[in-house]
């Protein structure tokens, strides 16, 4: 008699990433969900569809926070789909309105199940309500999404070590923020400990932090005006070890990646194309 281990993929794209809107997906060829949807329907239905994504796949929205960049599209996306979005009730006073069985309250560090994928939110710091970062988990495999993140606390350290691939905020580079023309209130809530990570804090962060497991590193959340993707990109490939560095986009999806587990028990990465992928039908 023979016995043949089913190996499972874990899938991870962004669809956008930015001040502009973000929104991140993680799934199986069967069960999928968004972190954030801060491009319109539309938009995100377009861009999965480039990739070869089904939406049909997707089955809860997560939402880390209310600002206009994380919450654009999730009304509409999951009033369309009657999708579950599952949302802090301090931060659903100030966000998306819903259709009120739709919105689904968690806490920080209460594992949820979405088909095959354990999600796991956790506090960290940033100016807005009560604010979560998210670790996705499929068959020992982790995804971290770690964008808006204030300052590089012990919980987003817990969390990243954890991590076999990780959308990691990188959102300025100090010099260009402070010698650029943002106002100094600006300047000072952005980098202020409840704003947004520079490249050196998060080049810190991967450098020190890191998993013996990590594969991949998504650079996310870079400002337009105070970052350049090719200059925080060849930043970290100085210290990327075999690590695959790639920079999630602010007007375009990222190619998909997919990490599975080996019979060996090690973690097998690739990048997928749509044509491989078959996931739209």
């Amino acid at each position: 008699m023979f016995f043949f281990a089913v190996i499972m993929a874990l899938y991870f794209t962004s669809l956008n990433s930015g001040s502009n809107g973000n929104c991140y997906y993680v799934g199986t060829k069967t069960d999928a969900v968004l972190i954030d949807v801060g491009i319109s329907c539309r938009e995100t239905e377009k861009r999965m569809k480039q990739l070869g994504l089904n939406m049909q796949t997707v089955k809860a929205i997560f939402v880390s926070h209310e600002h206009g960049d994380h919450i654009k599209g999730v009304s509409t996306l999951a009033n369309k789909y009657s999708l579950p979005v599952y949302i802090t009730a301090k931060t659903a006073k100030h966000g998306p309105r819903l259709i009120s069985h739709l919105a689904k309250p968690f806490t920080a560090k209460e594992m949820i199940t979405i088909g095959d994928l354990q999600v796991t939110p956790f506090f960290k710091y940033h100016d807005a309500s009560d604010p979560h970062s998210f670790v996705i988990n499929c068959n020992g495999i982790s995804i971290g999404v770690l964008t808006d993140i204030g300052t590089v606390c012990e919980e987003v350290i817990h969390h990243f070590k954890q991590c076999h691939a990780v959308f990691l905020e990188a959102n300025y580079d100090a010099t260009m923020l402070e010698n650029g023309k943002y106002p100094i209130h600006l300047k000072n809530r952005i980098r202020g400990g409840h704003g947004h990570l520079s490249n050196k804090e998060a080049l810190d962060l991967f450098i020190t932090h890191r998993s013996p497991n990590l594969s991949h590193l998504l650079l996310s959340h870079l400002s337009k005006e105070n970052n350049s993707p090719e200059m925080v990109e060849a930043l970290f490939k100085q210290y990327a070890n075999g690590i695959t560095i790639a920079i999630a986009h602010r007007h375009r999806a990222t190619e998909i990646f997919s990490i599975s587990q080996g019979t060996n028990n090690h973690a097998i990465s690739k990048v997928s194309s749509s044509l491989q992928l078959g996931l739209f039908e």
